[in-house]
């Protein structure tokens, strides 16, 4: 731990001009009187670090000291980099920030600029402290093997209390999730985060079970034959490029204007066939076309009948 934590501050003082001791001391979760110990560690090991003490000190490098850069390729800098900042959009990680600090600290000009040209920016729009929170704490117990426990909402709003042992945090889409085996199901199950409340980490530990998620396991039961329907849609050709963004460009006849898709039938999907409006029509099968209709009227009826 020790020995990370001198590579990491070299790695950190190369970067920048100069650090608090207290910056540092906040950053490792140790106490100043380590971070002066560990300077005196580095100088005995040859590392030019300078401590400056008053307002304007600090702990810096002699200028000049550098390393060895030819460790990773200037790409495969810009894309660890990319990536880490984007992974630190959603929940707080000291030792993510860290590793970004020792990539930025070996990267020259140029690396710099590039990292600039792609962020992604996974976090919810408007404030996200609260989901950043909920991530890092499911995150943590993941780590550590310890269950959690939560209120879960169904999408009929009914409310189960689960106990789970996390495995992996999922993104799918623009959605965040936690893969995790439930103890009430006695199986994996995929939660949504937004669905998720109460979030307690127990005191009770688990042993990770094996999961090749190379395989994408929550997508598995999603796709099964059984969880189905086959669509045949018409729509509206002045919506063709929405059409091709949400059904997929290969499952579209532009000459009859027609959608042709398999696809799980869930809550999800009714609200995602209404939103299109009058711009799509359901042609079969003609349960999931009565429906839509039966949903339609019912949002018809709530205003009518507020109007009234």
């Amino acid at each position: 731990m020790k020995l990370e934590r001198l590579l990491t501050m070299t790695m950190i003082l190369i970067n920048r001009k100069k650090v608090k001791a207290q910056e540092l001391a906040e950053l490792f979760n140790v106490s100043v009187r380590t971070i002066y110990r560990d300077i005196e560690t580095l100088s005995c090991a040859g590392v030019p670090v300078i401590s400056q003490q008053g307002v304007n000190g600090g702990i810096s490098l002699i200028e000049g000291y550098r390393v060895d850069k030819q460790v990773l390729t200037k790409d495969e800098l810009t894309s660890l980099s990319i990536a880490i900042k984007s992974a630190l959009t959603t929940y707080e990680d000291s030792h993510a920030e860290a590793v970004l600090e020792k990539l930025t600290s070996i990267a020259d000009s140029q690396v710099k600029q590039s990292i600039d040209h792609l962020f992604v920016d996974l976090s919810p729009w408007g404030p996200n402290t609260v989901f950043k929170e909920l991530v890092t704490t499911l995150k943590k117990a993941i780590a550590s093997k310890h269950c959690v426990s939560f209120s879960y909402s169904t999408t009929y709003g009914q409310q189960t209390n689960r106990v789970v042992e996390p495995h992996t945090l999922v993104q799918k889409g623009k959605t965040w999730y936690l893969y995790g085996y439930c103890v009430l199901r006695r199986d994996f199950r995929l939660f949504k985060l937004a669905r998720m409340k109460n979030i307690i980490q127990e005191d009770s530990t688990f042993e990770r079970k094996k999961v090749n998620l190379s395989e994408l396991p929550w997508g598995k039961e999603w796709h099964q034959p059984k969880n189905l329907v086959n669509l045949v849609i018409s729509f509206d050709k002045k919506i063709t490029t929405l059409v091709e963004e949400s059904f997929g460009a290969e499952h579209i006849d532009h000459e009859q204007s027609m959608i042709h898709i398999s696809i799980p039938e869930d809550e999800w999907l009714y609200g995602f066939l209404l939103s299109f409006g009058h711009r799509i029509k359901i042609i079969e099968p003609l349960y999931i076309r009565d429906i839509i209709q039966k949903r339609a009227q019912e949002i018809v009826y709530l205003y009518k009948n507020e109007n009234n």
